[in-house]
Order: C-alpha cells, then sequence, then structure tokens
C-alpha cells in the first residue's frame, strides 16, 4: 500500500528482460546476441501483427546501446545501433535512406534493426530495399497466448509497484482488447486510478477504467 500513499508510479522502460517470449524464445537469443556485439550479426528483421512486440523489442535494443538511434516511420542518422521501426510507413524518400543506411552500416559496421507486418518478400517497398532486408536474420514475432499475456501483464504491474490480483487480469483478458499494448495501458490506468483513490487493484475499479469512469 505504500506505493499508492506516496502516489509514485515507477516509469516502465522496454528491455529484453521484462520482453515475455512465448514461442520467440529464438528470436530473444539472437537479440541477446546482437546485443552483446557479434559481428555476425549485422542486419536483423522483425515481422508481425501489431502488438506482437516488435516496438518494445526495437526499443529495448537502442536503449542499451552506447551509440543507438530509434525512429518510427522515419530513418535516422546513422549509428552504432539504428532501430528502424514500421518500415512500411517509409515514403519513396525515406526507403531511398534507409537502402542507403543498409549499405553503409553493411560495409562501416554497426547493427540495423528494421521492422514491418510482413515477410520481406512481401512488403510494398522498393525491390532493392526489400531483397537488402531478407539479406539479415528474419524472424517472425508469435503473439502470445492467454497465459503468457497474463504474465506479461503480472510483469508490468510488478515492474510499476504493485500487485496484480489473478481475477484482475483474468477480467481484463476476457473483456479487454486483445493486442498486448492496449493491455498494458488499460493496466497503466488502472494504477493510476488506484493511486488516486488509494485503493488496491480490483475488479470493480477495473471496470471503472474500462467503462471511462476512471
Amino acid at each position: 500500500m505504500s506505493q499508492m500513499l506516496l502516489g509514485i508510479a515507477p516509469e516502465w522502460v522496454p528491455t529484453l528482460d521484462n520482453f515475455v517470449a512465448g514461442r520467440n524464445a529464438e528470436l530473444l537469443a539472437a537479440l541477446r546476441q546482437a546485443a552483446a556485439g557479434d559481428p555476425a550479426v549485422r542486419a536483423v528483421y522483425l515481422w508481425g501483427e501489431q502488438g506482437s512486440g516488435k516496438s518494445h523489442l526495437m526499443q529495448a535494443m537502442a536503449a542499451q546501446a552506447a551509440d543507438a538511434r530509434y525512429a518510427e516511420r522515419a530513418v535516422p542518422e546513422s549509428a552504432s545501433v539504428v532501430a528502424v521501426d514500421d518500415v512500411e510507413a517509409l515514403d519513396d524518400t525515406a526507403q531511398v535512406a534507409l537502402f542507403e543506411l543498409y549499405n553503409r552500416m553493411r560495409e562501416q559496421g554497426g547493427l540495423l534493426l528494421v521492422s514491418g507486418s510482413r515477410a520481406p518478400a512481401h512488403l510494398a517497398l522498393r525491390d532493392d530495399l526489400r531483397t537488402r532486408l531478407g539479406w539479415g536474420l528474419v524472424y517472425q514475432l508469435h503473439a502470445l497466448s492467454d497465459e503468457e499475456k497474463a504474465e506479461a501483464l503480472r510483469q508490468h504491474a510488478g515492474a510499476r509497484g504493485f500487485g496484480l490480483p489473478q481475477e484482475v487480469s483474468q477480467y481484463l483478458l476476457r473483456h479487454g482488447r486483445r493486442d498486448l499494448p492496449s493491455l498494458l495501458r488499460v493496466l497503466d490506468a488502472l494504477d493510476e486510478h488506484c493511486l488516486r483513490l488509494k485503493r488496491a487493484a480490483s475488479v470493480p475499479l477495473l471496470k471503472e477504467v474500462m467503462a471511462g469512469k476512471g
């Protein structure tokens, strides 16, 4: 209860450690290897449906590197680690910039991470860029099961400093949106609601948040 009395919610930061892997254990191991500086890993392309965890992993990889840049729907300047999220949103100019960045980093070193909703061969991008994205490691992110989502919710609540009763997570999974980012946003709103009321998380309070009363 001290967490609620203080009214302080610690900032939650995506990391490789707080990513619930589920069926993505091989991918997580490859990213840890890349983060450790394996020179054999120069480019990684991640694809999967919305809410599968692509942005979490991209931000986590950029956050733990000393010289890194992360951009969503844009191409940042070169760095030792560059993460380009949602490649399909890039316009023609940005696609050229990413193609040139890929070639430059391939020659000079560094790690380039790119994400999209489809496998490289099915992207609506320039042919030369689409080919480059398929050269490196390519991993599909598989959606979590309900049990794995419950574990992700529990970890997220723990990182924010509050306990999440099982009945609360079960209600959220039954009645909330299916993608994990939406579930986490509701959980954050529940935490803030509990802090304001100085009460522990419960299904009635979750219902208030989901009804827009929190």
